[in-house]
């Protein structure tokens, strides 16, 4: 079987607007165009992996259950337009948790470090070489190199155009 090509795609600032640590239904803003970029690199052939940081957890914010009850909702909303996505990777560990079970100096999942890529890589039997990761913050793209992944910094606007315009597919 050959691996697969896969798009990592960060939540906050990348498919949804970043309204500080969103959580809530009401949270739930996609940016524009993310539904049709997702349609996009289904398209296209790439698994499509949501690699997420959630230190809201860790904080004490939200629970890990209303997280993944937030990341299914997300899922959801882009089903409803036609996008799929194959699998979420989401990271609740931080070095100051209020919640010591959250509580780590510098957990392998947490961006920069690329342990959600590299799980998704193994668990979904992808091609790191053809791959790529869209995030808004520098530690994304640095959790894709640390992969063995191309990195493309999201600086906002139009998902759908910047992924147009700067991804190869």
């Amino acid at each position: 079987m050959t691996a697969a090509p896969a798009a990592f795609l960060d939540r906050d600032g990348v498919l949804i607007e970043d309204c500080g640590y969103p959580h809530r239904p009401e949270d739930l803003k996609l940016t524009p165009g993310a539904a049709a970029a997702v349609r996009r690199m289904n398209r296209g052939g790439y698994r499509t992996v949501i690699v997420t940081n959630q230190s809201g957890v860790a904080r004490g914010l939200f629970t890990e259950e209303r997280m993944h009850a937030f990341n299914a909702l997300l899922i959801e909303a882009l089903a409803e337009q036609g996008a799929v996505i194959d699998a979420v990777y989401a990271c609740p560990f931080h070095a100051d948790a209020v919640e010591a079970r959250y509580r780590h100096p510098d957990h392998p999942d947490r961006k920069p470090n690329p342990g959600m890529l590299l799980r998704a890589i193994a668990e979904h039997h992808l091609d790191p070489a053809r791959s790529f990761i869209i995030g808004d913050q520098p530690t994304d793209l640095e959790a894709g190199r640390r992969a063995g992944v191309k990195g493309y910094l999201f600086a906002g606007g139009d998902l759908d155009a910047f992924v147009h315009d700067t991804v190869d597919l």
